[in-house]
């Protein structure tokens, strides 16, 4: 227990370090991003080495591991500018708030939570996505302080508000589409993986009422975000309300079998990476014709810059569920895990999955393969961008190719509740 203690105190700590040692580089941005990048590489190295310390729910298992992945991905898309130091050394807070998330136990577990939800909303960003952020630390305040079934509505609320469910979503499209830097690709997988995180430990206990009404919001919910994803004329929105559509599946699919399974933690992981990558995709067509470039303005890169575009089209190809990428994997495993009796729900299911694919490839065809203009500078991917995005596309393999080894039988144990309804681990 000692050990296990310390593994996680050790997990969570190393990126606030880092955090605390790159304020001292603050005047050199360019060395303060190399120690950003460092830190979130030995935040990597010190998950792996301690992992046998590390006990908990498959998802976490999984997910401690995703986060600094995601982390680095986020930072080495970014170019240097010094614009960009806060998110630099915000990403670095928020890797080791989610770790201690995954890692630590009761109210130091959620007290990072709060602390997440909390500083999320630090930038300019919508009332609706700054209320309910707010909303989200009342919510696991609550749930810190209260006794059930108090405590596990409020902790229910929460989950929704990270692992977006409609009418909860306004705050994660806040945090893809106003936040600056690297934040949003980095925030598009932290806040869903801290949601899952949650909701495992709840979705047993829900009365029957209120899993129908999650199943009613998440195919609602699934049909909302495709219909408004294909309507979007902004990348990030478009791509923010397409992942709440591939969200809403999971949300159905926990109602429905009122438990977790392996697949579904390989299945938000997945979406949320896939979401990710494409965020640092469209990062690279900013970075070279500016933050207000208008997306319909920008074609015709595939013969000009042919390293992105073969990235570009992979991370497509694994965001509309294509194997082997890990949405396909995670994906199918929902559906095999999923109840006969709700045949229905699994064909409206599909249908919300075609529709939420078609914007990704729509998005990525007028990129790529539409008019070139003659009258924009076209430069392919620098190094870092490249490593960006190839990291990305790997990880996003491994999630679909081996998925077991990620998850190992006989490694984790199911999760349990604690008296302020809140996410317990143990051996």
């Amino acid at each position: 227990m000692m050990g296990e203690a310390v593994a996680s105190v050790l997990s969570a700590g190393v990126p606030l370090l880092g955090a605390l040692l790159s304020l001292a580089l603050w005047p050199q941005p360019d060395k303060l991003r190399i120690c950003s990048i460092a830190t979130a590489v030995i935040s990597l190295g010190a998950v792996v080495g301690l992992s046998g310390y590390l006990t908990g729910p498959t998802e976490g298992f999984l997910f401690v591991y995703l986060l600094p992945i995601a982390a680095g991905a986020s930072l080495l898309g970014q170019p240097v500018h010094p614009l960009h130091r806060s998110s630099w050394i915000m990403t670095l807070v928020f890797l080791g708030l989610g770790l201690g998330v995954l890692t630590l136990r009761g109210p130091a577990e959620q007290m990072c939570l709060i602390a997440i939800v909390d500083h999320t909303p630090l930038w300019p960003m919508s009332w609706w996505g700054i209320g309910l952020f707010t909303l989200g630390v009342a919510c696991a305040g609550t749930s810190l302080l209260a006794d059930p079934p108090l405590s596990s509505v409020t902790s229910l609320l929460s989950c929704a508000i990270l692992l977006p469910l409609v009418p909860l979503h306004g705050g994660y499209l806040a945090a893809l589409t106003r936040l600056p830097g690297n934040l949003p690709p980095f925030l598009a997988v932290l806040l869903p993986t801290a949601g899952l995180h949650g909701l495992a430990a709840l979705i047993r206990t829900v009365p029957d009422v209120v899993a129908i009404g999650i199943t009613v919001l998440a195919v609602v919910g699934g049909l909302y975000g495709a219909v408004k994803a294909l309507a979007q004329s902004r990348v990030r929105l478009r791509l923010a309300y397409g992942s709440l559509s591939f969200f809403s599946m999971l949300w159905w699919f926990m109602a429905a079998t009122r438990g977790t399974a392996p697949s579904a933690a390989v299945f938000v992981g997945a979406v949320a990476l896939a979401t990710s990558g494409l965020l640092l995709s469209w990062q690279v067509v900013r970075t070279r014709y500016g933050d207000d470039v208008d997306p319909q303005a920008v074609s015709g890169l595939a013969s000009a810059m042919p390293s992105y575009a073969v990235l570009l089209s992979l991370l497509a190809l694994a965001a509309i569920g294509l194997p082997p990428f890990g949405v396909f994997s995670g994906f199918v495993g929902l559906l095999l895990s999923a109840p006969v009796s709700f045949s229905i729900a699994i064909l409206i299911i599909l249908l919300v999955w075609l529709a939420a694919s078609w914007y990704i490839l729509e998005m990525v065809q007028r990129l790529l393969f539409g008019a070139r203009r003659s009258d924009l500078r076209h430069t392919d991917l620098r190094r870092d961008e490249l490593a960006s995005l190839l990291l990305i596309v790997v990880a996003l393999l491994a999630l679909g190719v081996i998925p077991a080894h990620l998850i190992g039988p006989g490694t984790m144990t199911p999760p349990t509740t604690t008296d302020t309804g809140s996410f317990a681990w143990k051996k």
